[in-house]
């Protein structure tokens, strides 16, 4: 295995591939009148030929029967984005740098795997508490437990009859036993709002909050968690984005992703001074950080990250928009 810092100066501070970025949810679109297109003429390799072509471009592969089970588990396509970073300019040549090996490539992929399951405990953490205070204030506030599906409540009737359409898809195609148990026993035509946030995706329940249009029940859920209504949406959407990232086991390390978070006017609750790039996954985590704090203030997420990266000192922090001493901003600082 080759030293840390070879793996960082071959591997971390290269700008993401873009495989795996039009996964994200947003605008996409491919423009034919621009562009030539070409009819896909590629063939099928089997592992065994990926292996002797990776190293006939000078990939350093010690044990290829391993690379052939990596390879055949994984498939090589989804590794292929950890491998960019080690090609030489121009990438289109497919040569590797020297001394760039097998297992730099999976260490890059385990740090990502690593990463990847790590934000997604505390996303779920997030998204528990964000329902719950969705729900609870909607409920108190209208004094109508069947709020979530009554078009009244709601501003934009567009979206309205398409969040209800969502909903009732997601009824449909139920097999929770409290959803059967309701309809077995009630004649409503919707559960009410405790019971259909259990089923609701994340974002259709941030849509549900976006839509509403008594403005003072949209400001008592920001204001639960220190924020205005409109930062307060910006960051329920990175977040469900980032979610769905890990969710799809998509490359999150050092992807450049494709919506710039809102910055608070104000905020109640501490946050970073530091300057970085709102588009790497460092400030995701901050959101992330942010939102623990108020859930739950004895957490361990700095002890948490600081051990994941420990594991993997190869790693750039930042690469992913990590500053220099960013442990000391007062979001992250652990108190004794």
């Amino acid at each position: 295995m080759e030293s840390s810092k070879n793996i960082i100066n071959f591997a971390l501070l290269e700008p993401p591939k873009p495989l795996n970025n039009a996964q994200m949810r947003g605008s996409f679109y491919f423009n034919t009148y621009m562009v030539p297109t070409l009819p896909f003429h590629k063939s099928y390799a089997c592992p065994l030929e990926l292996v002797k072509l990776l190293k006939s471009r000078g990939l350093i592969i010690q044990d290829t029967n391993e690379a052939e089970a990596c390879l055949s588990t994984i498939g090589y396509y989804r590794l292929s984005a950890y491998m960019y970073p080690f090609l030489t300019h121009p990438k289109s040549n497919h040569i590797y740098k020297t001394a760039s090996t097998f297992d730099m490539v999976m260490r890059l992929y385990q740090f990502d795997k690593a990463l990847r399951l790590f934000i997604f405990n505390e996303v779920e953490k997030i998204e528990v508490a964000v329902r719950t205070s969705i729900v609870n204030i909607g409920c108190e506030m209208t004094g109508d437990p069947f709020w979530m599906t009554n078009k009244q409540y709601f501003s934009n009737k567009i979206k309205y009859t398409k969040t209800l359409d969502l909903i009732k898809s997601e009824i449909k195609h139920s097999r929770e036993d409290f959803i059967t148990h309701f309809y077995e026993t009630y004649s409503n035509k919707f559960p009410p709002a405790w019971i259909l946030s259990e089923i609701l995706p994340f974002g259709v329940m941030t849509t549900v909050y976006s839509n509403i249009r008594d403005k003072k029940i949209k400001k008592k859920i920001s204001k639960r968690f220190g924020l205005q209504i409109a930062p307060f949406e910006s960051w329920l959407t990175i977040m469900t984005l980032t979610r769905n990232i890990c969710c799809h086991h998509s490359r999150i390390w050092n992807k450049q992703f494709t919506l710039l978070p809102m910055i608070p006017n104000r905020i109640k609750y501490p946050w970073i001074n530091l300057p970085t790039d709102r588009l790497r996954v460092y400030f995701n985590l901050c959101i992330i950080k942010y939102f623990i704090n108020i859930i739950s203030p004895d957490n361990k997420m700095t002890l948490k990250l600081q051990n994941l990266l420990k594991v993997f000192p190869e790693i750039d922090p930042a690469a992913m928009g990590f500053p220099k001493d960013w442990e000391q901003e007062s979001l992250w600082r652990i108190t004794e």
